[in-house]
């Protein structure tokens, strides 16, 4: 069963660094240039000088980040605590108007292969990535931003085990560039650690996001027991920080990933219509917010919402073919089969719009009904859909039989900041 544990992370020295809020950084696959500009002029002490650090001419990226990270060391603005802890983090944030409060703790979580034990991944991992975040964990020893990892528990009894430790403490709290609010406490009582800790011994983990940084710390274990320099099963090389939360909290939400496919010019709804009606029954629809509309209230995973920029109208629709489906993805499950993301990449993406029309589509991928409409006022894309979320019950069902869903299938928000507390993976 996945072993978790409590652990003396690194954390900001607020007294010497700032303020907690211009020292978090998002996670890196998340950052462009501007974002790195905008936090790199926060603060010099700011997690994004060693998450994502700026290239320069004589030093690569990686050495610099570690010079930092020393110095940061040296100079008292990143300390050790003292006690082994567990760190209850909640996230306060807004979408589509609604408040949610999303709650979970980060430890340490030994580290095993996927597939070789209760740690399941639902994402494909790029090796490009990988290799980026190895060399980084290289030059660092450092993890310095958690996977982020969920666990069954429909009755949330283990978070109700680690509130008691919260009824006294005041969170430390930072503010990031989207203005969610991140809350933390430091649960260091080892009674109350080792009941959540031997409450979580049975259960099963699945990666919600962190997947490349998951598969680097597997591979800088194996590197270092290679190297000879991990000779106890609890070195720290043997464990990844991560932030657990349970799949039954009511804040974990999973947005939907709408798509903006450019590369089918001239595509119009009554030629779509023409093209997707064996497959699909469709109708018209006013607006976006229709559409959307009408794609929520169906519920399914084969409902649809298609905007083609040729004529600038909306039709709707539900996939009727699942026999058709099941020939073009033979080679995977059928829960597999039924995602949302699944049918329209393999059916109309893939296969009936290319046939049709002679043409290959590129996407680029938003999560807000607010980003469609804005990229249909800036005429971008040549068709958007609107695809339903997965949900959580997809993920543990493809992932706890070894299979991965598509790219691109979910969309924790938001996402774990970096900054909060860092795990060392070298041997003290």
């Amino acid at each position: 069963m996945a072993d978790v544990r409590a652990f003396r992370g690194y954390r900001y020295n607020l007294g010497v660094a700032g303020t907690l809020s211009d020292l978090v950084a998002p996670p890196y696959d998340v950052i462009d240039r501007e974002l790195q500009q905008k936090l790199y002029d926060r603060s010099p002490n700011n997690a994004i000088r060693i998450e994502l650090t700026q290239e320069k001419e004589s030093q690569d990226k990686y050495s610099v980040a570690a010079q930092t990270l020393n110095s940061w060391l040296n100079d008292g603005v990143i300390q050790q605590d003292t006690l082994r802890t567990l760190y209850v983090v909640e996230q306060e944030f807004t979408v589509e108007g609604k408040t949610y409060h999303r709650r979970g703790f980060i430890a340490r979580v030994r580290l095993e292969p996927f597939g070789q034990g209760k740690i399941y991944a639902h994402e494909e991992t790029m090796s490009g990535p990988k290799e980026d975040r190895l060399k980084l964990m290289r030059a660092t020893g450092m993890n310095l931003s958690p996977i982020f990892g969920l666990y069954p528990d429909p009755e949330n009894e283990v978070f109700s085990r680690l509130e008691k430790g919260l009824r006294s403490e005041l969170p430390l709290v930072a503010i990031d560039h989207l203005g969610v609010i991140s809350r933390l406490w430091l649960v260091t009582d080892d009674k109350i650690a080792g009941s959540v800790l031997s409450a979580m011994t049975d259960k099963p983990i699945f990666i919600a996001d962190g997947h490349h940084r998951y598969e680097t710390g597997v591979k800088y274990r194996d590197e270092q027991t290679e190297a000879g320099l991990v000779n106890h099963p609890d070195a720290p090389q043997n464990f990844i920080m991560m932030m657990l939360v349970s799949m039954s909290d009511p804040g974990l939400i999973i947005l939907p990933t709408h798509r903006l496919v450019s590369g089918f010019t001239g595509l119009t709804s009554s030629r779509l219509k023409e093209i997707l009606a064996p497959y699909f029954s469709l109708s018209e629809v006013a607006s976006a917010q229709d559409a959307w509309d009408w794609v929520q209230i169906h519920g399914g995973q084969n409902a649809f919402g298609f905007y083609t920029k040729a004529d600038g109208k909306w039709t709707v629709g539900t996939f009727t073919r699942p026999e058709f489906m099941a020939q073009l993805a033979a080679n995977h499950s059928e829960d597999w089969q039924q995602l949302g993301v699944s049918i329209l990449h393999e059916t109309v993406l893939k296969k009936l719009l290319p046939e049709a029309t002679g043409q290959t589509g590129t996407c680029r991928y938003v999560h807000l009904l607010s980003e469609v409409e804005e990229d249909i006022q800036a005429q971008g894309s040549d068709l958007a859909v609107l695809v339903p979320p997965a949900e959580m019950g997809h993920v543990e069902q493809i992932a706890g039989n070894l299979e991965k869903m598509p790219a691109k299938s979910t969309y924790f928000y938001p996402k774990l900041l970096t900054g909060l507390v860092f795990n060392s993976v070298k041997v003290n």
